[in-house]
């Protein structure tokens, strides 16, 4: 059930910025999935679409995005420098920037993949 006295807390893929993204984070376990997406951009709306399709089928999953025009800090600390960007955080900690097409099942795939791989140092 959300909190809709929290900013974001009823949106499926709430936000994130720089003020709460660590913290945030390193208070979740399992598999995160943070976007980097704009809201001018039409393959990041394309992507939120495909991540609702994600959450419908990976409940567990936390899923968030951080407007990249709103919050340069994040989006220079993690060097993005195209949208949409999504990021793999395991048990709160970066784990690997996804490569994967914009389609729930190649996502859902970059993610196992990316599990069994050793984790990488954050940008």
């Amino acid at each position: 059930m959300c909190d809709p006295t929290l900013e974001n807390a009823c949106d499926p893929i709430p936000f994130l910025d720089q003020f709460d993204f660590h913290a945030r984070l390193a208070e979740l376990q399992g598999i995160t999935i943070v976007a980097f997406t704009s809201v001018s951009c039409g393959s990041c709306r394309h992507l939120r679409r495909v991540l609702l399709e994600v959450k419908s089928s990976q409940p567990t999953w936390h899923l968030f995005e951080v407007d990249a025009a709103r919050d340069q800090a994040l989006t220079n600390e993690f060097q993005v420098f195209h949208l949409p960007t999504i990021f793999l955080f395991i048990n709160g900690s970066f784990h690997h920037q996804l490569q994967a097409e914009a389609r729930s099942a190649s996502i859902i795939e970059a993610v196992q993949a990316a599990r069994a791989q050793p984790a990488e140092e954050a940008p």
